[in-house]
């Protein structure tokens, strides 16, 4: 088979993978928004925290058995932003439509190339520059400042959450992996998640909460299998190459809040999100164009 034809098809497949991998993040978003505002958080991050290490083991092959601490001083830094960010991503899909959450987290990828700026003084280009100013334009057209309340703030902090951790991601060693790199978030959390998880159940007298179990294991097992499907998709093809069809995750997020929970998107979430994602694709589109090689002569 011709080298074009073979990496077209891993493209195709890359791409379909995003998309269900997309999908299934949502379905997992869904199942936390279900659970409701009333539930005990920290009980549902712990059963969450403890099934996705269960999980993992059947990747142990992956994980780095000689050097598992190096870098742990980052790793520790990744597990509490990645805390924080359970903490305020739950609050905003129970409070929020489920697609301006969404909407609002993918505000992520922008911080992380101004963090990126700062942490390692790389240079914006004249497209990462107009991603980052429509980005910001976008989420205040979504949120308008008149209508902030607690789920747009939690929903704010989720984006930052995930663009310190993302961004750390740099810092840690390269020869480890991902599955690595997923397992020693949720493991150095652990310790914290167990002990605001005995302060809710002893002070709130919460109980066992079987909506907050549900849920945890049900999103965990989806968060998972869009992370899998996540390091299939980017395993043959170049990142620059699908990054684009990571944004479907809107459209199903928009879709399903319509579908499942009556949320009908108005003007200004359809506005706002096209400030946010366009920038961004047309990002991922030039970059592409940028790395592919010139034809031989």
């Amino acid at each position: 088979m011709p080298h074009s034809a073979t990496t077209g098809k891993h493209l195709n497949r890359a791409i379909l993978l995003l998309v269900a991998g997309n999908f299934m993040a949502i379905i997992s978003d869904v199942i936390v928004k279900i659970m409701g505002s009333d539930a005990p958080i920290f009980q549902h991050i712990f059963v969450r925290t403890l099934v996705i290490l269960a999980l993992l083991l059947s990747l142990h092959r992956q994980f780095d058995w000689q050097t598992p601490m190096a870098g742990l001083r980052f790793h520790l830094l990744r597990a509490f932003f990645n805390f924080v960010g359970m903490i305020s991503i739950i609050t905003a899909l129970t409070l929020l439509p489920l697609a301006t959450a969404n909407a609002v987290f993918y505000l992520a990828p922008i911080l992380v190339m101004l963090l990126a700026v700062l942490m390692f003084k790389e240079r914006l280009t004249r497209w990462s520059v107009l991603a980052v100013i429509s980005g910001f334009i976008g989420v205040i057209v979504i949120l308008r400042p008149v209508e902030l309340g607690w789920g747009a703030l939690a929903a704010l902090a989720g984006a930052w959450s995930l663009a310190f951790s993302a961004v750390l991601v740099r810092k840690l060693p390269s020869h480890q992996s991902t599955v690595h790199k997923l397992l020693m978030s949720n493991l150095l959390a652990l310790p914290l998640v167990t002990a605001c998880f005995i302060w809710e159940f002893v002070t709130h007298e919460t109980g066992w909460h079987r909506g907050a179990i549900f849920a945890a294991i049900g999103s965990s097992v989806f968060a998972m299998a869009y992370s899998i499907s996540v390091l299939k998709a980017y395993k043959s093809v170049d990142a620059n190459q699908v990054t684009s069809a990571e944004y479907t995750g809107l459209i199903w997020a928009a879709l399903i809040g319509w579908v499942w929970f009556a949320e009908v998107p108005d003007i200004w979430f359809l506005l706002g999100s096209a400030l946010i994602v366009i920038p961004l694709v047309l990002l991922s589109i030039e970059q592409n164009r940028r790395l592919r090689p010139l034809p031989k002569p």
